[in-house]
């Protein structure tokens, strides 16, 4: 089969195409034929030499759609979607014709969604449920403050639509968000206060998508026990803040990192996101561009573009 391969890290010239040969099942593990995979900046930070799990040579790519070709009996056949923070990086990943995944991380895919849609799905949605339902426990009575409505803050505010909570987004500029309440430019000067004007004195969850130079305004936004939920360092790693005003505020402070999540351990999680695209309360990204296998140094590079929507492979 034909495989994405990267042998030492560097930038997306690493990459090539090559014939590897095919793993057959075993009886703890299926054979999917990948119909759609996109690229994550997780995955392009991966060939770039930024993730310390990574073993070398290696087929990167975490999420995937396709169809199984191999394993039980009952699975043959079906239309699967999956993602997982071991695939790529210590694991051969979905860049390929070909991926070999765990049974146990086998899932149905929505029928409401595409190949390529649901391959777009994975770490975005992943990385949102992980930080407001698992992390912080949002519920309907919440007020979440998202910091970057992008690929991780706009699922994050489709799923805190979804249980009920009040959205307010912040972000650069005023584009409306249909899953937001209300839209904040984090450039105002008086942005921050704005938040806390419209949260009734801080918002019971702040999520922070950028991190880095965006964590001291997000912990000022907090309402008194708080929980605050940092997936990110993007610009810097060392940040500081009042740790008297954090303590007076009984404030929380929670990390998450999805590559923690290995395909098993996410499908659980794609499982439980399933139920909102089947009817609709979440909608999947929109898919920018399109690349063969023997383009993905290309599609590589679209990524680090940061498009206005995912980049899909079709091998």
């Amino acid at each position: 089969m034909k495989a994405l391969r990267f042998e030492q890290h560097g930038e997306p010239g690493v990459l090539f195409t090559a014939d590897i040969p095919a793993r057959a099942a075993t009886a703890d593990t299926a054979i999917v034929k990948v119909l759609a995979a996109s690229i994550n900046p997780s995955d392009v930070k991966n060939v770039a030499g930024q993730m310390r799990q990574t073993t070398l040579p290696r087929t990167p790519g975490r999420d995937y759609s396709g169809v199984v070709i191999e394993g039980p009996a009952e699975w043959l056949g079906a239309a699967v979607w999956g993602s997982g923070g071991d695939a790529g990086f210590t694991r051969d990943g979905s860049h390929a014709e070909q991926i070999s995944v765990p049974v146990a991380s086998l899932r149905r895919m929505p029928h409401t969604l595409s190949h390529e849609q649901a391959a777009s799905i994975g770490v975005n949605f992943v990385a949102a449920w992980c930080a407001l339902v698992e992390a912080a426990r949002v519920t309907a009575s919440d007020t979440v403050a998202i910091i970057g409505l992008g690929g991780v803050g706009g699922a994050a505010a489709q799923i805190a639509r979804r249980i009920g909570a009040k959205v307010i987004g912040m972000t650069r500029g005023s584009q409306p968000n249909p899953y937001v309440d209300a839209i904040v430019d984090n450039r105002e000067d008086d942005a921050i206060e704005y938040v806390r004007t419209l949260t009734g004195g801080g918002a019971t969850v702040v999520f922070d998508t950028v991190g880095g130079s965006m964590f001291e305004t997000a912990h000022k936004m907090l309402a008194v026990r708080g929980r605050l939920v940092e997936i990110s360092a993007t610009d810097r790693r060392l940040v500081t803040f009042d740790l008297a005003d954090f303590y007076h505020n009984e404030s929380r402070l929670i990390g998450v990192d999805t590559l923690k999540r290995d395909l098993t351990a996410t499908a659980a999680i794609l499982e439980a996101l399933r139920p909102g695209f089947d009817d609709g309360s979440y909608r999947p990204p929109a898919i920018a561009e399109r690349f063969s296998l023997v383009d993905a140094p290309a599609a590589y590079r679209a990524v680090l573009a940061k498009p206005a929507g995912r980049v899909v492979l079709t091998p």
